[in-house]
């Protein structure tokens, strides 16, 4: 059975940093997308960040634009994604949902989520 699971969520002041840490288990993520939403409350969830295997040990990743320059995505394994959250804002408070799938776009898992909050 496919899990993941977020950890590294916390409160944190404006301007600091937080790494968020995505453990997946039940088959080799190695050539799957891999990927960081968002959800604000009374907000839909947004895209934050993927990452994807294009060869050999290379991975390619993609931002969305809010967060590009203040957050880099990572593996640190192949089951194990990582979200390095600097610059945070109070706007960036939201739960924060791991995903994998066969590709960018398509995430057939999904964790259940690390609080995020950025005290002004």
């Amino acid at each position: 059975q496919v899990q993941l699971v977020e950890s590294g969520g916390g409160l944190v002041q404006t301007g600091g940093s937080l790494r968020l840490s995505c453990a997946a288990a039940g088959r080799t993520f190695s050539t799957y997308a891999m990927g960081w939403f968002r959800q604000a409350p009374g907000k839909e969830r947004e895209f934050v960040a993927a990452t994807r295997w294009i060869g050999r040990s290379t991975y390619y990743a993609d931002y969305v634009d809010f967060v590009k320059g203040r957050f880099t995505i990572s593996r640190a394994n192949a089951n194990t994604l990582l979200l390095q959250m600097n610059s945070l804002k109070p706007e960036d408070t939201a739960v924060y949902y791991c995903a994998a799938g066969e590709a960018l776009g398509k995430y057939d898992y999904w964790g259940q989520g690390t609080q995020v909050t950025v005290s002004s």
